[in-house]
């Protein structure tokens, strides 16, 4: 008995860690698409183009701690020239014209991605701080994934202080119920939207960089986590990180412990579980905005 929960246990916490990456994909798709409107289906390519640029960094400069903070800045970066000299001019055009857009982008972006860095399997290493096996409850368990449970738990609460305590995040609150007051009040909306899709950015990068050493690299690594950050955003509802941590939570949970007591219907277990939010509560389990 006592073997059995320690082995639920260590699931749970791989559960967490998976979630955690989750989170912060998912956080910039919510914050984007909840507070700004845009459906971005480039988005995981940010979440992949901070894995790459992280695995170049960490080889020139021999610092995953470097990577760690260089690539989701430089992402953030490729994502605010994206939205200034591509995506604001769609948003008057409606959510087609944003899916054909920032589609077409995830594909230029692959591309660009085979092309720089090949379509071989890369992995990041992460120092030996945060390498190793820890001992919990009898079960041996990757240090690293401690510190991706750490690293969202502490982001998290970063994202919910930001958004509920303080200015700026009062002005991006505002500028979602009525932007044409906020715009009145002297305040340029459209610079905070801005940020808004930078900082989403620089949330999928450093998903990207946490996700490295657990996931891997590779071409069409986009696509297949973006699907996972859609489903998370609709279970836990938008323009919150907190209902966008909690939908997290249960689809990292549901996928790891789905994998282990019903691999053959395990995303099934996910689909089902978006499915059923839908039907009952379509803003999704804590969001206060339909999904």
């Amino acid at each position: 008995m006592n073997e059995s929960l320690s082995i639920l246990a260590m699931q749970v916490l791989n559960g967490l860690a998976y979630g955690m990456l989750l989170f912060l994909l998912a956080a910039g798709l919510s914050l984007i698409f909840g507070n700004m409107d845009i459906l971005n289906l480039a988005h995981g390519s940010f979440y992949m183009l901070g894995a790459y640029i992280a695995l170049s960094v960490a080889q020139y400069l021999d610092n995953f701690w470097l990577a760690l903070i260089l690539a989701p800045l430089l992402v953030g970066l490729i994502s605010l020239v994206l939205e200034l000299g591509l995506l604001r001019i769609s948003y008057n055009r409606g959510h087609l014209t944003q899916v054909l857009l920032t589609f077409g982008l995830a594909y230029v972006f692959n591309d660009l991605v085979r092309w720089i860095w090949g379509a071989a399997i890369h992995t990041l290493t992460p120092p030996a701080s945060i390498s190793g096996s820890l001992e919990i409850m009898g079960q041996t368990f990757p240090r690293y994934r401690v510190f991706v449970v750490l690293l969202g738990f502490v982001i998290a609460f970063l994202l919910w202080f930001f958004q509920e305590k303080t200015r700026w995040g009062a002005i991006i609150r505002a500028g979602v119920s009525d932007k044409e007051m906020v715009g009145g009040l002297g305040i340029n909306i459209h610079l905070v939207f801005t940020l808004i899709f930078a900082l989403g950015g620089v949330l999928a990068g450093l998903s990207g960089v946490a996700a490295g050493p657990i996931l891997g690299l590779y071409p069409g690594m986009d696509f297949e986590t973006l699907i996972f950050a859609l489903i998370v955003v609709v279970v836990g509802g938008l323009g919150s990180f907190t209902a966008t941590f909690g939908g997290a939570i249960i689809i990292g949970l549901a996928d790891t412990l789905g994998k282990v007591w019903f691999p053959e219907a395990s995303l099934f277990l996910i689909f089902a579980i978006m499915a059923v939010v839908l039907l009952v509560k379509p803003q999704g389990l804590f969001g206060g905005r339909a999904a």
